[in-house]
Order: C-alpha cells, then sequence, then structure tokens
C-alpha cells in the first residue's frame, strides 16, 4: 500500500493562487499535490481560474488561496463591515486594554467643504476629551479597590488593572474612533467582501474596498480582478432605506425572545437518535414524543451529561432556534457581533435609544463631564442625520444603545452563553448572555441545564456595574 502523506504546499515557495489549483486539480488527476504544484506556473494558474472560477463559476477553488490582510486606522464603522464576513477570521485592536490618542480618529470624507465639518471635529474631540479626562479618576478607584500584589511592578500591576477601568472609559469614544484589524479568509470570502464594501453608501468604506482589491490582485490576481460594486447590493439598500415606517411608539423591552423552535429540544432528541439509528427522522420524532418526562430526561443526560466546560456539543443541537430582539450599548455589540454563526441584523448607530453609564463613572465623580459629552454627541448626531444618517453614526459613542435582530441554533447558544457570562468578559456583554440564557432555558429547560455559567445574573449585572440604563 502507498505510504501516508501530509505535508504543507507553502505559501513562502508557492503563490496562493497557484496553491489553489494545485488543490482544485487533484479532482482529476492521479498526480500527487507536489507533482502538480511543480508543473504550474503563476501564468498557466491564472489561465486555469480564468477558465474554471470565472468562465464556470467554481468559486470554490478560490476557497484554497487564503490572504492575511492588515487594516490600520480605519473607523469602527468601517470595520464592521470588514468583519462582516463568517468564514473569515479577525483580531481587533481592543478599546478595553488600549488607550486612544487625540487624534485617533476618521474624519467621513462626506463632509470634505461640508459646513457640519468643523463642528463634528470639535465634538469628536471633545469626547475624546472627556476619555482622557476620566481614565486617571477611574484608575483611582481600581487602585484603591484593588491593591497592588507583594512584589508586582509598575508595569505588571498597570497591565492586570488597566481593563478595569479602561473598559468603562472606552463608552466615551465615538464610532468614528481609529482601529485596526487584521483579517485571514480564502480568496472567496476576499472578493465577496471587496464587492459588499465597493457597495455600501459609506465613502470610506468604499475607499478601504478599493486599496482591499488592490492589495488582494498582488497575490490573487485572478481570483479578485473581476470583484466590483454589485448594483443589487446598491440598490436594494437605497430601496429599502427609503421605506422607513411611520410608527411612533417604538418601545419594546432591551431583550426579547421573539420566536423559538416550541418542539425544539424534542427535534434535537430525534436527530441524536437517528444519527445513531437507522430509522426515518419522522420516527425518531414520532418516538421522543411519545417518551415520558424522565425518559426524555434521560435522554438528554445520554447527549449533554458528560459535557466538560470547554467541550462543543454534537452538532445535532443546531436544530433548535431561536430569535432575539436586542438593545445593547455599542461596546457590548462590538463583542456581540464576533459571533458571526449567528444571523445578525443590526441597525444603524444611533443616539436615539438613550445611553448607558457606567457605575465606576458616577463613582468617580465624572458622571456630570460624561453626561455633558454624551448630550453634545447627541445634538451633533441629529444634524448629521439630517444631513446623511449613514454619516451620523461616525459621532455615536459606544456607551448609546444599538438595536440588533439575532437568530441562532442553541448548539451557537451554549457557545455564547458559556463564553460571555464567564468572569472576564465585558460587564456588557455578561448582561446580556445572562439575560438570554435565562428567556432560552425558560422555554426549553431540559438541555439548557447543561450550560455551565458563571453564578451571576443579569440583574445584579444591572446592579453593580450600572449607574444608568
Amino acid at each position: 500500500m502507498p505510504e501516508r502523506e501530509i505535508y504543507l504546499l507553502s505559501p513562502r515557495a508557492l503563490s496562493p493562487e497557484t496553491i489553489a489549483v494545485a488543490f482544485a486539480k487533484t479532482s482529476r488527476s492521479p498526480e500527487s499535490f507536489r507533482e502538480i504544484a511543480a508543473e504550474l506556473s503563476d501564468e498557466s494558474s491564472a489561465q486555469f481560474h480564468e477558465k474554471w472560477v470565472v468562465g464556470y463559476g467554481h468559486a470554490s477553488v478560490a476557497e484554497h488561496a487564503v490572504l492575511h490582510l492588515a487594516f490600520e486606522n480605519v473607523s469602527r464603522v468601517a470595520i464592521e463591515t470588514i468583519e462582516g464576513n463568517r468564514l473569515a477570521s479577525y483580531t481587533e485592536k481592543s478599546t478595553r486594554y488600549q488607550k486612544w490618542g487625540m487624534e485617533d480618529f476618521t474624519i467621513p470624507p462626506e463632509l470634505d467643504g461640508h459646513p457640519l465639518r468643523d463642528e463634528f471635529i470639535a465634538t469628536v474631540r471633545l469626547l475624546f476629551s472627556a476619555y482622557a479626562e476620566s481614565l486617571e479618576p477611574v484608575k483611582n478607584l481600581i487602585v484603591e479597590r484593588s491593591p497592588r500584589r507583594e512584589n508586582e511592578g509598575d508595569e505588571a500591576y498597570d497591565r492586570r488593572i488597566r481593563s478595569q477601568y479602561v473598559d468603562r472609559c472606552r463608552f466615551l469614544l465615538p464610532a468614528a474612533a481609529n482601529a485596526n484589524v487584521g483579517m485571514t479568509a480564502n480568496a472567496r470570502v476576499i472578493e465577496m467582501t471587496i464587492r459588499k464594501m465597493l457597495s455600501h453608501p459609506l465613502e470610506e468604506v468604499r475607499q478601504i474596498g478599493e486599496k482591499m482589491k488592490e492589495v488582494s490582485k498582488a497575490e490573487t490576481p485572478t481570483l479578485v480582478k473581476y470583484a466590483d460594486a454589485n448594483p443589487y447590493t446598491t440598490e436594494t439598500i437605497r430601496e429599502l432605506a427609503n421605506r422607513q415606517l411611520s410608527i411612533t411608539n417604538r418601545q419594546s423591552g432591551w431583550c426579547e425572545l421573539i420566536d423559538h423552535d416550541k418542539d425544539g429540544e424534542k427535534k434535537i432528541l430525534a436527530a441524536a437518535l437517528y444519527r445513531f439509528d437507522e430509522i426515518p427522522y419522522a420516527e425518531a420524532l414520532a418516538h421522543v414524543k411519545s417518551l415520558k418526562k424522565k425518559e426524555r430526561e434521560a435522554l438528554a443526560e445520554a447527549l449533554l451529561g458528560k459535557l466538560g466546560k470547554y467541550d462543543t456539543p454534537l452538532r445535532e443541537l443546531e436544530y433548535s432556534t431561536y430569535t432575539f430582539d436586542l438593545v445593547m450599548d455599542q461596546g457590548a455589540y462590538a463583542e456581540f457581533k464576533r459571533h458571526r454563526m449567528m444571523t445578525q441584523t443590526p441597525q444603524r448607530l444611533t443616539t436615539r435609544l438613550g445611553y448607558t453609564t457606567p457605575l465606576l463613572i458616577t463613582e468617580a465623580n465624572f458622571g456630570s463631564r460624561y453626561e455633558a459629552a454624551m448630550e453634545a454627541a447627541h445634538a451633533m448626531y441629529e444634524k448629521l442625520h439630517a444631513f446623511n444618517p449613514d454619516v451620523a453614526q461616525y459621532i455615536v459613542p459606544n456607551g448609546y444603545n444599538r438595536r440588533v435582530l439575532a437568530q441562532f441554533n442553541l448548539r451557537e447558544a451554549f457557545a455564547f452563553c458559556q463564553l460571555r457570562t464567564a468572569a472576564n468578559a465585558h460587564f456588557s456583554i455578561r448582561r446580556v448572555a445572562q439575560k438570554m440564557y435565562e428567556d432560552i432555558s425558560r422555554v426549553h429547560p431540559l438541555l439548557t441545564k447543561y450550560m455551565k455559567l458563571r453564578d451571576e445574573t443579569w440583574q445584579s449585572v444591572e446592579e453593580n456595574y450600572f449607574s444608568k440604563l
């Protein structure tokens, strides 16, 4: 028998496009990957992609070409579009561990030559000034409550307590604040991202899309060369944006389970039986429905009883879904959006849903300054909104609330709720995760009891970390 081999086709030796062709050709060639790659050149690889990927639509071939893109000094508004792809990996400059300088922000290109430009800059600087001034008094409170450990140096001590004060002050940072993000994705995702960005209503995002295309073409010239603005996306966004409902009563709860699969637990248990049996699914579901409560509990125990803290449950938990209408502060949403196994529909950033105030800001006697900065942002937002609702997003601080629709399955609920209720998770997202867990466990207690959450409630998070919500 031939000897098993496992090896890398290194991007140091081969271009991403050549590696993609080498993998693609194995479906019809008996040769080894090394032999296929040795016969290829950049030119022949480009011809292959032009014929099969572009000409015949075999886009999955492009998934074998992987790129690593670095984005620096782009606004958090733009980062949401960059990170809006499910099949990619991102690492972003954190507002919890790093501090922002007074000039670390983007001025939207739409304001070039506009009468509101100077006022926008002044308001952003006011927010950055308030942010900078809040750091010391909030830090002093943390120092009082978190004494230095024996033999702990200045740098080690500051590193340990930094997130405890920086993540309170970050509520003042506007969406215009710059950040860096690293993105790893295959060429198919890169092409879709470029199309999305070139079709975006904001000029900054379109400019980033153009530069992203230019940089990507240096590595995968054929795979992204036809990535252009998509008329369907552009026109659909414009059409739907002009169809706002004339509804005056916009009140609702901040976390509402608006839909769920009422038979979800039974469907999951039936799928688990189906996987290891030889019966049709309908029979498995009928069997589960016929079981007594104790029997279903035993089946649930067999499915999840041995689940450890860091284990991932079987995929059968994906057969039950939940839909939430959520209102959370923008800082929390920045973490929420990283859970890309969800389907998320965020509304535009706005100041019209009010803002949250961390308790430490008030306890540090910085509440009045904080409120004044937030109100200044709101006033600027309304002026910008009259000009362009998309541009108005840049002035919205992290502390303002945002509405998002989210749908996900129980397997993702396990991942989200367990991760985002951990002690090291930000308190804003802990509040959201605890409330979502409470709502899901109310309708599906049989399986959710196996989630391993920190002993905390969303009510206690509100009481211990917020002075205003």
